[in-house]
């Protein structure tokens, strides 16, 4: 299942193989959060953050840099 959301003013792809209304609320409020109060490895990341990928309980977040993509705990 590919959605869109909006991080930092950019459009950005979210995969998952389940549709969970949930997981992608938790998501939303980690990354705003994480765009205020995060430290420079995951404010590094979004600002060049291309795609996300939800596994179970975890969002990979992937950036044009490969060394600068994270997994962001969900819960």
């Amino acid at each position: 299942m590919k959605l869109f959301i909006t991080v930092q003013n950019k459009t950005v792809p979210v995969y998952s193989d389940e549709k969970n209304k949930k997981k992608l609320n938790l998501l939303i409020s980690a990354l705003e959060s994480k765009v205020v109060k995060g430290k420079r490895a995951i404010k590094k990341c979004l600002d060049s953050l291309i795609s996300i990928e939800i596994v179970g309980c975890e969002a990979i977040l992937h950036s044009y840099n490969e060394t600068d993509s994270l997994a962001l705990s969900l819960y």
